[in-house]
């Protein structure tokens, strides 16, 4: 589950940075049915453009922390969650928009579920893990403790 997380963080981050990118350079011209829309949508497109692909870079920040913290995770994917929101209100209040602002809706509303089950998968791993090296360590001064080697060697020599 860590490794999926780590995925698809890294998934999100870098799909989201490049099409921020994308938006920003290539404005209207790359929004279905918004080429004629104007320099004011035009300017806005681009503007969220920038703020896109910061949030693409905030994705891949989070994917590299280790373990990867569960808050930045959760606030990244409910605020996916809320643009999926925002084209539900525009689906509602100005109709049906292209095909594929539907795919990015259905997108939207499909994976901040994933990302908040996965939140802490990291974390939980990580923890897993530490358990189970200070169990290992303590094992070993256990053994290593002066009244255990003297009974190790008496159990081997009665084996013997």
């Amino acid at each position: 589950m860590a490794r999926t997380l780590r995925f698809l963080s890294y998934a999100m981050g870098f799909a989201c940075a490049a099409i921020g990118l994308l938006h920003l350079l290539a404005g209207n011209a790359i929004v279905p049915g918004a080429t004629d829309a104007g320099p004011t949508v035009d300017s806005l497109n681009r503007f969220l453009g920038a703020v896109f692909a910061g949030y693409g870079l905030a994705w891949l920040w989070t994917a590299r922390q280790r373990p990867i913290p569960p808050a930045p995770v959760r606030a990244l994917a409910g605020l996916f969650l809320l643009g999926a929101l925002g084209r539900i209100l525009s689906l509602a209040v100005a109709g049906r928009p292209n095909w594929f602002q539907l795919v990015l809706l259905a997108i939207e509303l499909a994976l901040p579920p994933v990302y908040f089950a996965l939140a802490t998968a990291d974390t939980r791993a990580t923890a897993r893990a530490t358990q189970a090296t200070q169990a290992g360590r303590a094992a070993a001064q256990d053994r290593d403790r002066p009244e255990h080697r003297g009974a190790d060697r008496a159990a081997r020599g009665a084996i013997e």
